[in-house]
């Protein structure tokens, strides 16, 4: 009998113990790491006016996959976990994957995929490791549940600033000229107009959308000696570096005083086609076209035309439209132009920080903080 009521008694026990361990609170995240607040006061990112934890639907996740198309190391993974302690996250290693594990997930952290994202039925959280979201934010469901989405805008600043860089040089020093000079085997050095080969420095640039990677570009030719203008949307505030700011509707006029143009505006109804036969008029025939924003910024035809008929001087373009570029389309046969196949965001440098800043909304979006990167789906970025 006594055994009887034991056994009882250590059943009743069990029962209230895995009640309360089930009750109890998860651990909470960790603080923000030194080397994680020095990346994010460098790349100067935006922090959300409110806690996460304050908007409708938000509650701490259970489940984050984490979705790339190439497989993560298992310390990156770690240490995502580390940061969100008492949420089951899992990499996907592709979208077959992700569908698979989605549909029960609270966030959804890596590549925005439209099929995976309309099955996960729970989804409150998106992180995309990229800057440009314009296609993700127009998925129907994500404006239709409401679905926080966050980016890595500024992240990829600074790489993508170099590459910038890089092809400002290699027009104005005529580069392609030499490189092809060089397939042939071809040593010639005369022949051409020596004023057609230029310096940074003394010249202006302008800017068009003084965002994350606009800046970076700014800065960088500053330094070069360049006199640096630029447009934004987002007021008039302008760095020390830059010297006269405007308004987008001001692009047609300041666009009269630059050796060099840079798009760098994300794509929106208002920048669809910005870049056409108008502006390119505007342009000083001595001057040159660098895009590194979105390829649907720019009619490419009037691109083409304008190369051809000399009323630029060329273009470097690391995005376009259509994009993959067909190998029939004329912009490849157009003068004085240099494609990159919108690589300008690639460097190992550039992949730790991206992944540091997810990582950190991941430990913000768990402890209910105030997120970083936050996009407004009706602007697209």
């Amino acid at each position: 009998m006594k055994a009887k009521v034991l056994g009882i008694l250590i059943a009743i026990f069990s029962i209230v113990s895995q009640s309360a361990y089930a009750r109890a609170p998860a651990p909470a995240p960790p603080p923000m790491d030194a080397e994680t607040a020095q990346l994010i006061e460098k790349l100067g990112l935006i922090e959300a006016e409110k806690k996460v934890s304050e908007m409708p639907g938000w509650k701490r996740p259970r489940k984050v996959v984490v979705l790339y198309a190439a497989p993560f190391s298992q310390t990156l993974i770690e240490s995502y976990r580390a940061v969100a302690p008492g949420v089951k996250v899992i990499e996907a290693k592709g979208s077959a994957a992700a569908l698979a594990l989605i549909r029960d997930a609270d966030g959804l952290i890596g590549v925005c995929d439209p099929g995976v994202i309309a099955a996960g039925k729970q989804l409150k959280w998106i992180h995309a490791f990229t800057a440009g979201v314009e296609d993700c934010a127009r998925i129907p469901v994500l404006q239709e549940r409401g679905i926080l989405l966050t980016n890595a805008q500024r992240v990829q600043g600074p790489v993508m600033a170099e590459h910038t860089i890089g092809l400002m040089i290699a027009l104005s020093r005529n580069f392609e000229r030499w490189i092809q000079n060089q397939q042939t085997g071809v040593w010639r050095g005369d022949g051409y107009r020596q004023d057609t080969m230029q310096t940074l420095a003394g010249k202006t640039l302008l800017v068009s959308g003084l965002g994350g990677i606009g800046t970076e570009v700014a800065r960088r030719a500053h330094a070069l000696g360049m006199n640096v203008i630029a447009t934004r949307a987002s007021g008039k505030d302008k760095p020390e570096f830059v010297s006269q700011i405007g308004g987008p509707d001001e692009l047609p006029a300041l666009i009269r005083q630059a050796d060099f143009v840079v798009n760098s505006t994300p794509l929106t109804e208002q920048t669809r086609g910005l870049f056409n036969a108008r502006l390119f008029a505007a342009m000083k025939p001595s001057a040159y076209f660098i895009n590194v924003g979105r390829g649907g910024s720019v009619v490419t035809d009037d691109l083409v035309e304008a190369l051809k008929r000399g009323v630029i001087a060329g273009a470097g373009v690391d995005v376009t439209d259509p994009e993959p570029l067909p190998p029939e389309h004329p912009l490849w046969r157009a003068p004085n132009i240099i494609i990159t196949p919108h690589v300008s965001a690639h460097a190992k440098l550039a992949l730790e920080p991206t992944m540091i800043v997810a990582r950190e909304n991941l430990r913000r979006y768990t402890a209910g903080e105030k997120m970083l990167s936050v996009v407004d789906p009706s602007r697209g970025y």
